[in-house]
């Protein structure tokens, strides 16, 4: 596992992470979201030994990254903010490169450097250079060096950005497959990501942890958790809307009713820990309204994590 203790850094004056602790256990892919400057990737730094800290401590499965760097870095599959390489290099000559840096060598290093360039898609670039390379390319060139040596650790800054929404799906497909046996911590600020892959989301704002949870409990402290979403038809009465507006207001387990659309859309605001969802079924079927579409929202995460990392700053 992943144990961080009361881990620190300070810039100059600057303190960029301030005292944090968790633990990630195999199976875990761990979203770690935070606004920008929040101390997300200088803490992932400090995870991959890059960045030494200023206090605390970081154990990789049992090594010390601070004490036994190498050790700890062996198990470590690492994609730092922009995913630097050799540009005067071609894929090929690159991944097996790293491949011997990693110490696998002969057979085996090609067997490993023609599996991951299969799984990023880089067949059709092998032998480009890569300062010839798309951005998204660049990315999975990336993705392929930290996936090379098998590692039993992936620490991810921003995998998918600049990768067009087909290499997204694969890439996510990918990081889900992975999930199994290994632990995967990803730096992102796009939300949808979260919901793709990870089964636990943390939080970062001013270098302190200020959430941690599955995104479905991120997710529960929205105020649209369990809100209803009426469409009514075009070809209802007008005043089906209206009526439903103050009939809908009126039910116990609702706060408040948002009207959208012109009119024609109602948002059901649930009251704290109350489940509105029967109540308006039943009012939809008793009063005979026309209602095109109706559903139930898990929650906002990015209200929640506007509401959350606001407060710090």
């Amino acid at each position: 596992m992943i144990e961080i203790s009361q881990l620190a850094k300070n810039f100059g004056e600057i303190a960029a992470v301030r005292g944090i602790d968790f633990t990630v256990r195999p199976g875990d892919v761990l979203g770690f979201l935070g606004p920008n400057g929040a101390g997300k990737s200088t803490t992932m730094k400090m995870i991959a030994g890059f960045v030494t800290p200023s206090a605390g401590s970081v154990r990789v499965c049992g090594h010390d990254v601070q004490q036994d760097p190498r050790g700890a870095q062996r198990l470590i599959g690492y994609l730092p903010e922009g995913a630097p390489a050799w540009e005067e290099m071609a894929v090929l000559g690159f991944l097996r490169f790293i491949g011997a840096v990693r110490g696998v060598h002969g057979a085996e290093c090609t067997r490993r450097v023609e599996d991951v360039i299969e799984r990023m898609g880089l067949g059709g670039v092998r032998r480009q250079r890569i300062e010839t390379l798309s951005k998204g390319y660049k990315r999975r060139v990336g993705l392929a060096q930290a996936l090379l040596h098998d590692p039993r650790v992936l620490i991810l800054d921003e995998p998918t950005d600049g990768l067009d929404p087909n290499q997204k799906h694969q890439v996510r497909e990918l990081i889900r497959g992975l999930s199994g046996d290994k632990i995967v911590v990803i730096s992102t600020h796009i939300l949808e990501e979260v919901h793709a892959v990870c089964n636990r989301a943390i939080v970062i704002a001013g270098g302190r942890i200020v959430a941690d949870g599955t995104p479905q409990e991120l997710e529960a402290r929205s105020r649209y958790h369990r809100a209803v979403h009426l469409h009514f038809s075009d070809r209802g009465a007008d005043s089906d809307a209206a009526e439903a507006r103050a009939a809908l207001a009126a039910l116990e387990a609702v706060s408040e009713v948002e009207v959208q659309a012109g009119g024609r859309r109602l948002v059901v605001v649930a009251r704290p820990g109350a489940n509105p969802l029967g109540a308006v079924a039943r009012l939809v079927h008793d009063r005979g309204w026309l209602v095109d579409e109706l559903h139930v929202e898990r929650g906002r995460l990015d209200e929640v994590f506007r509401d959350i990392t606001r407060e710090v700053a």
